[in-house]
C-alpha cells in the first residue's frame, strides 16, 4: 500500500505517487515517458510517443458527447530535481521518498516534482475514469519543459482536433493564468588556466537561503547565493592576496540558488588567518542585512593546509567581477499593474571546472524589446570580461485573449463550487501555452492547477485540500464542456 493511498481523490494520488517512484528530472525522461505509454496500452487508448519522448494520448468522448468541442489537457513530465546539500540520493536513478506532513505532501530532502507531476496525475486519473462525462480528450505530456520547453517546441501536433486547451502547470489554486512571459537559457563561458600551488585553503559556504522559482518568486527578492559569494570574494580580492581555486553555486538556471561554495588560496597561514577574519566580519554584515528575510541563512568559513590547482589571478578576477556587475532580479515593473514584473533574470548557475568558468542566466520578459535590451546587456558583459555567449531554448510569451470561452467556463464553475471569484492574472514565469498558441491557430487556452509551495526547492509541498478542490473544479469544467 502506498504512502498516499488513503488520500482523496484516490486515483489522482495513486498516479502521483507512482510518478514519484520514477526518476524524471529534466533530460532524464525515458522511464516516465515509457510509463505513460504502458498506461495508454493498458487502457486501450490511442497514443503517440515521438523521438523526443513526448507523449500524446486520446480518450474518445463519453457516448452522446461526440460532437462537443475537443478539449486538450496539457502538462510536462520532467521536474526540477534539486536536493539539500546533505542528501545522498542519486536523483537520476532513484525515486523520491514522499510523505505526509500534517496537511501537505512532501518529499524527503528533495523537490517533490509537483511541477508538473500534478498535471500527469490529474490527466491519468481522468483517462482512467469511467464516471465523468467529457468531450474527446487529447492529453499532451511534453519533455524537458524546465530546461527550455524543448519538447513543446519540437512536438508534432498535426493530428490534434482540439482548439481548447487546459494547461495544468499553474501553482496557485483559485488563480487562472491567461498570459505569461517569454524566456531563454543564456550561458557565458570563459576559458581559465590553472597552476598547482601548496599553501593554505580558505573554504567559504553560503547556505540556508530560501531560493525559489526564478519566475514566480523573483519579485520576492530572495537572496541569490551566487551573488553573495561573489561579493565576499571580491571583498577578499581587494583586501588580501587571494587566488580563486573553485566556485560552485546553483544547479538550475530557473531556480534561485540557495547555497554556494568556493575555495580561495593563500600562500601562508598569516595571510589566510587575516582573510578568515575579514570573511567572518563580512558574513556578520550579510546576516545583519538579510536574516530578517532569510532566517536560516548561514555563511561558513574554515581554513586548512593543502595543495590545489589554482586559477590564475586574471581569470579569477574576470569571473568574480563579471558576477558582481551582472544584472540580476527584477529589471522592469509595470506600475500601472501594481508593480507586475515585466522583465527579470536569475543567475542560476555559477561554476568552475578544470578548464572553464561559466555563468548561466534565465532571462524573462513579456515585452520583446526589453528582452532584446537584456540580451544585449549580457552580451556586453561577456565581451567586457572575455566570455563566449550561447543561447538555448528561447520560447515565446503568451498574449492575453480578450475573448476566451474556456476561461468563462472556469470562472462560472469556480463561482458555483466555491462561492468566490476565480482570479485572472498574467504571470512572469514561462508556460508552454505560448508555443502551443503559435502552433495551433485560434487556440483558446488557460493555465490552472492546485497550490504548490516551495516550487523548485527541497521545501516543496502540496496542500492536500487544494489538491482535492482542484480536481473537483477540473471535473466540473469537463462536465460543463460536455
Amino acid at each position: 500500500m502506498g504512502v498516499l493511498s488513503n488520500l482523496e481523490p484516490k486515483k489522482v494520488f495513486y498516479y502521483f505517487e507512482e510518478i514519484t517512484k520514477i526518476p524524471h528530472g529534466s533530460g532524464n525522461v525515458e522511464q516516465i515517458s515509457d510509463f505513460l505509454v504502458d498506461f495508454a496500452k493498458a487502457h486501450k487508448l490511442f497514443y503517440i510517443q515521438d523521438a523526443m519522448k513526448n507523449v500524446i494520448m486520446v480518450k474518445e468522448a463519453t457516448p452522446g458527447y461526440e460532437n462537443e468541442p475537443v478539449v486538450i489537457l496539457q502538462g510536462h513530465m520532467d521536474m526540477v530535481a534539486v536536493q539539500t546539500p546533505d542528501c545522498t540520493m542519486d536523483m537520476k536513478t532513484e525515486g523520491l521518498k514522499v510523505g505526509i506532513d500534517g496537511d501537505s505532501v512532501y518529499a524527503e530532502n528533495t523537490s517533490l516534482g509537483g511541477d508538473d507531476g500534478i498535471a500527469v496525475a490529474y490527466a491519468l486519473a481522468l483517462l482512467d475514469s469511467e464516471d465523468i462525462r467529457h468531450p474527446r480528450l487529447e492529453v499532451i505530456i511534453t519533455v524537458d519543459e524546465e530546461v527550455g520547453m524543448d519538447g513543446a517546441r519540437e512536438i508534432d501536433l498535426s493530428m490534434l482536433q482540439g482548439h481548447r486547451m487546459i494547461n495544468l502547470d499553474s501553482e496557485d489554486e483559485g488563480v487562472a493564468t491567461v498570459s505569461c512571459a517569454g524566456g531563454l537559457r543564456f550561458a557565458l563561458t570563459r576559458p581559465i588556466t590553472r597552476s598547482k600551488k601548496e599553501g593554505m585553503l580558505l573554504h567559504l559556504e553560503a547556505t540556508g537561503l530560501l531560493g525559489g522559482h526564478s519566475g514566480t518568486d523573483i519579485n520576492k527578492e530572495h537572496q541569490n547565493a551566487n551573488l553573495l559569494m561573489a561579493r565576499m570574494i571580491n571583498h577578499l580580492f581587494h583586501n588580501t592576496d587571494a587566488l580563486l581555486v573553485d566556485f560552485n553555486g546553483g544547479t538550475k538556471d530557473n531556480a534561485i540558488p540557495r547555497e554556494t561554495s568556493a575555495t580561495l588560496f593563500y600562500s601562508d597561514e598569516v595571510a589566510a588567518k587575516n582573510a578568515e577574519n575579514l570573511a567572518l566580519a563580512l558574513s556578520a554584515d550579510f546576516s545583519s542585512e538579510i536574516c530578517p528575510y532569510e532566517p536560516a541563512f548561514q555563511f561558513l568559513v574554515s581554513t586548512e593546509n593543502g595543495t590545489a590547482d589554482v586559477i590564475s589571478a586574471e581569470d579569477g578576477k574576470a569571473f568574480i567581477t563579471a558576477m558582481c556587475l551582472a544584472p540580476n532580479g527584477v529589471q522592469f515593473r509595470n506600475m500601472n499593474l501594481d508593480g507586475f514584473t515585466v522583465t527579470s533574470l536569475n543567475l542560476g548557475i555559477a561554476a568552475t571546472d578544470e578548464t572553464s568558468a561559466s555563468l548561466v542566466f534565465a532571462p524573462r520578459s513579456s515585452v520583446a524589446t526589453l528582452m532584446s535590451a537584456l540580451k544585449e546587456k549580457l552580451c556586453l558583459l561577456a565581451e567586457t570580461f572575455g566570455f563566449e555567449v550561447s543561447m538555448h531554448g528561447e520560447y515565446p510569451g503568451w498574449s492575453f485573449a480578450e475573448v476566451s470561452p474556456i476561461r468563462d467556463v472556469f470562472v462560472q464553475s469556480y463561482k458555483e463550487l466555491f462561492h468566490d471569484d476565480l482570479k485572472i492574472e498574467a504571470i512572469h514565469a514561462g508556460l508552454e501555452c505560448g508555443l502551443f498558441s503559435d502552433a495551433i491557430p485560434g487556440l483558446d487556452a488557460i493555465a490552472v492547477g492546485p497550490t504548490i509551495r516551495g516550487c523548485h526547492t527541497p521545501d516543496e509541498h502540496l496542500p492536500l485540500d487544494s489538491f482535492e478542490r482542484f480536481y473537483e473544479l477540473l471535473t466540473d469544467v469537463l462536465k460543463k464542456l460536455a
